[in-house]
């Protein structure tokens, strides 16, 4: 704990300044961090495109390399987890309630409010808004957070290095440098965009919960109420990371995957089966087929909807690389005993599946209400557009309930997962950190995310993490290289 006290202390520093920021000029922060990050999505959204395209392929040649066989820790390493709760776990980290939120609101945008290339409402830009959706939470988003988690699993396992994203330099930098100002440097980054990200999901879980108690038996919409359910979600996220990862966490995750795939296929039976199934294979193949266009598409010339692509693709990539150091470093923990390819596969293509399902069905069923005009689901709230579209089918109360049940596990599991990378990160790497370093995140990250509730804040952290993204990209780039240059020496120690 000592060596990274002040790794510790940098990164609540900043973080309390930033929020503190919000809190009293929430006006002035929103539109710093919004003139700032338009400028970073405008002048770097082609270093963007190419970095998550460059990272998806290194993941692909890494799986199918000779490097695929080898086990991340040592030859007689066992996995902790049994794949199914490995999987749980890995996807509650990495989508949890941003799923939730997005399923029914993007699809629905892309259609009918915004659409990347057809004119809004019409049979193409529907079917468009599905293949974006896909885009956007599929393959490439996965990518991002296999590689970080990947290469920390790796030099943590098998080199026994500190389980910290500075040391994943040291190859290039050498262990001095990497423990000197630049290494902190590179952990407090990583510090910085984990409390601030989940200090913003917090605050957007709680609004969502929140909205749906108002939509569906109107609670109402107030501070208090938002503030009572961080309350009580904060003991419970505390409880599950006292518990242990392999008690509280994997637990929850289990459950709410069951949950989840209930609700899933309660809505896939009393929705537009059919219409579904057939929108699900149609874009699943446009997807394919569209893939490198959709990967590189930039929009160069004037007439093309550059806006759209700023604030939506290169948004979604400035996202999942801020949220990297968390979702990887956990993922990471995880994952002991299993091989690269394994570790690939099971992080790049089975949650990219589940969220190709999870769209389709939510989706589509908002797609089709909307077309029938049965309602109007573009014109409410994004908080309540998940409630609008169960609310229109059978069993829509049973549904909608369980949706809350849903989205407050997914709160719980994102924030425990949070503290415990953040209590890993305050202890120099430690595969467990102690309790009374968790406890002590998981009162900051709720404390910062009351502020954020209280004082309108959400939009001024989220661009705060678009900031911090770019830097982290650039560290990402390095680590990549500096996984490669290392992990060819240890394949040529093997073969010896």
């Amino acid at each position: 704990m000592k060596k990274a006290t002040h790794v510790f202390w940098f990164a609540l520093a900043i973080s309390l300044i930033v929020v503190i920021w919000g809190a009293v000029a929430p006006e002035h922060l929103n539109s710093f961090s919004s003139e700032l990050t338009g400028r970073i999505l405008s002048d770097f959204g082609w270093f963007y495109l190419l970095i998550v395209i460059a990272i998806l392929l290194f993941c692909v040649f890494l799986m199918f390399s000779r490097f695929g066989k080898l086990k991340l820790g040592k030859k007689d390493d066992e996995p902790e987890f049994s794949r199914s709760s490995w999987f749980a776990m890995l996807f509650s980290a990495g989508m949890g309630i941003g799923l939730v939120f997005w399923t029914t609101a993007e699809p629905i945008s892309h259609a009918f409010i915004s659409s990347p290339t057809s004119e809004e409402g019409s049979n193409e830009a529907i079917k468009e808004a599905l293949k974006y959706s896909f885009f956007h939470w599929g393959i490439h988003a996965w990518a991002v957070y296999a590689i970080v988690g990947l290469i920390l699993a790796y030099f943590k396992f098998n080199k026994g290095a500190p389980g910290l994203i500075s040391a994943t330099l040291t190859p290039l930098f050498g262990e001095e440098l990497m423990r000197g100002p630049l290494g902190k440097m590179v952990d407090v980054l990583a510090v910085f965009a984990t409390v601030i990200g989940v200090a913003a999901t917090l605050g957007f879980g709680s609004a969502q919960i929140t909205g749906g108690l108002s939509y569906l038996f109107g609670v109402p919409d107030t501070f208090a109420v938002q503030l009572t359910i961080l309350a009580v979600a904060t003991v419970l996220f505390i409880w599950s990371a006292w518990s242990g990862i392999g008690k509280g966490i994997k637990y929850l995750s289990n459950i709410n995957m069951g949950l989840a795939i209930l609700l899933l296929i309660t809505l896939f039976i009393v929705g537009p089966t059919m219409y579904i199934l057939n929108m699900f294979t149609h874009t699943l193949g446009s997807y394919v087929s569209d893939f490198f266009d959709m990967s590189l598409r930039l929009a160069p010339l004037s007439e093309d909807n550059r806006s759209w692509i700023d604030g939506w693709t290169i948004f979604y990539w400035a996202w999942w690389i801020s949220w990297a150091p968390f979702v990887g470093i956990f993922i990471a923990r995880i994952s002991k005993g299993r091989t690269v390819k394994e570790f690939l596969f099971g992080v790049l293509l089975l949650p990219s599946l589940v969220c190709f399902i999870f769209f389709a069905v939510f989706g589509v069923s908002a797609l089709n209400l909307e077309q029938l005009g049965t309602a109007a689901i573009s014109d409410l709230t994004l908080e309540t557009s998940t409630f609008g579209v169960l609310a229109e089918y059978p069993l829509g109360m049973f549904m909608s309930i369980l949706t809350i049940v849903v989205i407050a596990i997914f709160f719980i599991t994102s924030a425990d997962s949070a503290t415990f990378v953040l209590g890993m990160l305050s202890t120099n790497g430690q595969l467990n950190p102690g309790n009374s370093v968790k406890i002590g995140w998981g009162l900051i990250q709720s404390t910062i995310a009351a502020v954020v509730v209280y004082f309108g804040g959400t939009q001024g952290l989220q661009n705060m993490l678009i900031i911090a993204a770019l830097p982290f990209a650039v560290v990402m780039i390095l680590m990549c290289f500096s996984f490669l240059k290392d992990i060819q020496k240890e394949v040529k120690s093997q073969r010896k």
